[in-house]
């Protein structure tokens, strides 16, 4: 047995450092349970484990004194695998029993990957349909699922189509007796389920299009007049039960008020039989019904859970987070709060009953739809044990509950928001903000105040004012104005300054700190315009024949009253200062929160300040902070690291001294940057690790337009 004295003789000093920094941290810490997912090396989920964390703290090969030393063991490209997304992977892999598994391409193809080499084992693709080429979201797929059944390995994903597949992780052929038959010709008799027909049995307008006669027709899926449906998150798999997500239209190109709900379904591991079914848009005498009025639940849809979903098995729950419904610019066609929508749902995963929820924004209009998976962790707080969820925000909130209650960590107030001048729209009279932590960016609580004015030259200052004196100014939530109006200022003006799906939070259930990338933006609205009375011939709450000039068009079928207000074609944007914004520009900044006390722990620009910046007239001679650079960053927990990289979005990666994208190793702490590599391409969306054979890979989910490097995963490894 080793004793300290002799674990630590000979060490160098900086490391000895920071193994007793490490100790006492640990100390200092309450133990804390990570949820199942990467035990033994392996990353079980999309996040690592079942919280979704994007955390492996237990794998420590790769530390501070060698991550210089990384090199590539092996890259795996994704453009063979068809168009259009050459340069973009979406999908985090999972490992397990020595194994990767993703997808690829816009058919969402399974692909099995040799941990060591990068070695394609195997891959599936679904058979062509009438429904997948009609698919709003084909290369949106997040990955798979992977599950055990009877000691053998399972893959789970859902596809472009809407079919939920199960496969044999060894070889990829469809699992044997599981599911049913879809009575496509070039389909397998089974190892899959086709969603439409569970999705929609008891939804009224089926019924009623079955009654006039309709057939269902499982090639073309749902009929253009009723709507689509597709998916982009992978099931999530807890206790036996595959809980499948749904998705459709993105928000900012939805061609109608009338849709599927995104009703949440629960399947049976072992058979592929359906368990459950939670409806997202509550039906009469269902909890929330009454939070639409003018009864647009009968013909409003969509409410999608596009995000991935995360779980804690010993509870039981299942979490999952949804946008809002049809047609995000425009409410007045379904007014009221619109449960279940902007909301996270805690589950029963056995039943689909509701235990909890807390909607994060009410009646969406501005594209704030939740793009992240809770984040699961355990803390103390205030000296409780905490089972905790957290949720991040596009909007830069952050919300903080109990994750087996639904109780709020620290309060949540309402406050009042600014109010549609549009005739006919709607809006919620408050919004919901914590007051602990503190937002991402606190520019999103009050907008452009004197704190945030760009103010870099006096002269800078004074003419940012006097733009902004010409418009109404506020935070989040602000709406668009018709057009025209009598109003005295231009336009309204709203921040916000959070994230996306393309760069996820990451969080250390060792130490509960929280790492959340960020940016911010300042803007006004399109202005909204009126149609000529309601828009009949598409049932659609009026754009103008402009706007749809060359778009297909839609039959209505409900005979629903909508408003005939729509986004002009022109949009008054904030105006800017020879290319320098009104407010402090901040382009990338990566914060840390220490959830166990709320507090923000520090919060520092990643990347270099753009040229447009930096060299901009206006600014000779004068020294500016940090912007950080246009690409997202994208982290991992791993060990006693950060890793962290950026995206390249517009050539401007941070790179090292051969021109080369830098992949940096963090303090957990502090966020010092402790040791950099090169690596070959940009990072993207998210990375993994595991152990294999002894050995630790770090997995970067990789590509760069700009570099015309394709989708790729990179495998870095010691020497």
């Amino acid at each position: 047995m080793y004793n300290c004295t002799s674990m630590i003789r000979g060490v160098r000093g900086s490391v000895m450092a920071r193994w007793l920094a490490a100790l006492a941290l640990a100390a200092a810490m309450p133990a804390s349970a990570q949820l199942p997912g990467v035990e033994q090396g392996e990353w079980r989920y999309l996040g690592g484990d079942a919280g979704q964390t994007r955390s492996s703290p237990h794998l420590a090969q790769i530390n501070a004194d060698n991550f210089s030393e990384l090199e590539v063991a092996w890259s795996w490209r994704g453009d063979n695998f068809g168009p259009r997304v050459e340069y973009t992977f979406r999908a985090t892999p999972v490992y397990a029993d020595g194994v990767l598994y993703t997808v690829a391409g816009q058919r969402r193809q399974v692909v099995a990957i040799d941990a060591a080499t990068g070695e394609t084992l195997w891959t599936f693709r679904e058979p062509e349909t009438m429904r997948y080429l009609r698919s709003p979201r084909t290369d949106f797929g997040k990955g798979v699922a992977w599950a055990e059944l009877d000691g053998r390995g399972v893959i789970l994903y859902t596809s472009p189509a809407f079919f939920l597949w199960a496969l044999d992780a060894r070889t990829g052929r469809p699992l044997e007796n599981w599911g049913a038959p879809t009575g496509l010709p070039d389909f397998s008799e089974t190892g899959v389920v086709d969603l439409i027909p569970p999705l929609v049995d008891d939804w009224q307008r089926w019924i009623d299009w079955q009654f006039e006669g309709g057939v269902y027709d499982p090639d073309h899926g749902i009929p253009r007049e009723l709507g689509m449906v597709t998916a982009s998150s992978p099931p999530i798999v807890v206790n036996g039960v595959a809980v499948v997500l749904v998705g459709h239209e993105p928000s900012y190109d939805q061609t109608r008020i009338e849709n599927v709900p995104g009703d949440i379904m629960g399947y049976d591991l072992r058979t592929g039989e359906r368990l459950w079914k939670f409806h997202v848009i509550p039906r009469p005498g269902e909890y929330g019904h009454e939070t639409w009025e003018n009864d647009a639940w009968q013909w409003s849809g969509d409410m999608s859970s596009w995000a991935p979903a995360s779980a804690d098995p010993e509870l039981g729950l299942v979490y999952i987070v949804t946008n809002a419904s049809t047609v995000q610019s425009y409410t007045g066609h379904r007014p009221g709060h619109n449960l279940f929508g902007g909301s996270v749902l805690a589950l029963d995963a056995a039943t689909g009953e509701r235990r909890w929820h807390f909607q994060i924004h009410r009646s969406d209009q501005w594209n704030y739809d939740i793009p992240t998976a809770p984040i699961l962790l355990d803390l103390v707080v205030d000296g409780e044990e905490i089972p905790a969820l957290i949720q991040n925000t596009k909007q830069g909130l952050i919300f903080a509950f109990n994750r087996a209650t639904g109780e709020p960590i620290w309060p949540i107030e309402d406050r009042p928001v600014f109010q549609t001048q549009v005739p006919g729209n709607y809006t919620a009279a408050t919004q919901p903000y914590p007051t602990r932590p503190e937002p991402l960016d606190r520019i999103v609580i009050d907008g452009i105040t004197e704190e945030f004015i760009i103010d870099y030259t006096p002269e800078l200052r004074e003419r940012a004012r006097q733009i902004l004196s010409e418009f109404r100014v506020g935070g989040l939530y602000v709406p668009p104005l018709p057009w025209p109006h009598e109003n005295e200022y231009r336009n309204n003006v709203g921040c916000v300054g959070g994230l996306n799906i393309y760069h996820p939070p990451v969080a250390d259930p060792t130490t509960g700190i929280m790492y959340a990338s960020h940016r911010r933006t300042c803007s006004a609205p399109r202005f909204m315009e009126p149609t000529n009375g309601v828009d009949e011939e598409r049932g659609l709450p009026g754009y103008s024949e402009e706007a749809w000039r060359g778009r297909e068009r839609h039959t209505p079928t409900t005979g629903a009253t909508v408003a005939a207000w729509a986004p002009g074609m022109g949009r008054e944007f904030l105006p800017s200062i020879q290319g320098l914004p009104v407010y402090k520009p901040l382009l990338m900044g990566l914060a840390a929160y220490d959830m166990n006390t709320g507090e923000k722990l520090w919060d520092v620009p990643v990347g270099e300040t753009p040229p447009n910046i930096a060299d901009n007239p206006l600014l000779e001679g004068v020294e500016t902070p940090q912007t950080g650079g246009t690409g997202h960053s994208i982290q991992m927990v791993m060990g006693d690291l950060l890793v962290q990289t950026t995206e390249d979005l517009r050539g401007q990666a941070e790179s090292g001294p051969n021109g080369l994208p830098l992949l940096h190793a963090r303090d957990k702490r502090s966020g010092e940057i402790l040791a950099s590599v090169e690596v070959p391409v940009p990072g993207q969306y998210g990375m993994m690790t595991y152990m294999h054979d002894g050995a630790q890979y770090l997995l970067m989910q990789a590509g760069s337009v700009r570099r015309n490097q394709p989708g790729q995963l990179v495998a870095l490894r010691l020497p």
